[in-house]
């Protein structure tokens, strides 16, 4: 596996029109949530108020599935094909100042990717690709809906049951891979 940390550039949203469609519905739904923090509060608010039905949702994997077609969604290996990033927009005034990454997981078993912390926590909106993929939470796994560790938490980001993309969001761009687990 990859451990390179190396910050990616963003997608190319001149090129890729759903990308900016994509970064365009994220930016509404970060300015809706702008005053809140990551944490099992916002997950919890997150799964309920804003989880699978919720037309923000729906259009961010309707987006995120086009983008895995056209090659703009995780598009870096990190662990050949079953394991990829890539960034889609950095941190600026539009998005509330958080970075929009997308990671894809492709295993029917437990898969754990790069450890890392968030030094200011993470949302994650989860989209399974095929029935039952899910990616695991601090509040336990998480199919179709959200994750959203706290500030300060450090894991291996894990997912099961299928492929599975998590399109999440860090504030201010903030994520540490100098961890010991």
């Amino acid at each position: 596996m990859t451990t390179n940390p190396v910050v990616q550039k963003a997608v190319d949203l001149q090129r890729w029109p759903h990308a900016k469609l994509l970064v365009h519905t994220c930016n509404q739904f970060l300015q809706e949530i702008r005053d809140l923090t990551p944490g099992p509060e916002l997950e919890a608010r997150l799964n309920r108020e804003y989880g699978p039905g919720h037309p923000y949702y729906e259009d961010m994997c309707k987006l995120v599935k086009l983008g895995l077609e056209e090659g703009w969604v995780a598009s870096e290996p990190l662990d050949g094909p079953k394991y990829r990033r890539s960034r889609v927009a950095t941190p600026g005034p539009e998005n509330n100042y958080m970075s929009i990454t997308t990671v894809f997981f492709d295993t029917n078993d437990v898969y754990s990717g790069q450890p890392h912390s968030h030094p200011y926590g993470e949302i994650n909106c989860v989209i399974p690709l095929n029935p039952g993929a899910e990616l695991e939470g601090f509040q336990g796994w998480q199919g179709a809906g959200w994750t959203s560790p706290s500030a300060g938490t450090c894991h291996y980001p894990r997912a099961r049951g299928g492929a599975v993309v998590a399109l999440f969001f860090l504030p201010a761009g903030r994520i540490s891979y100098n961890v010991d687990l």
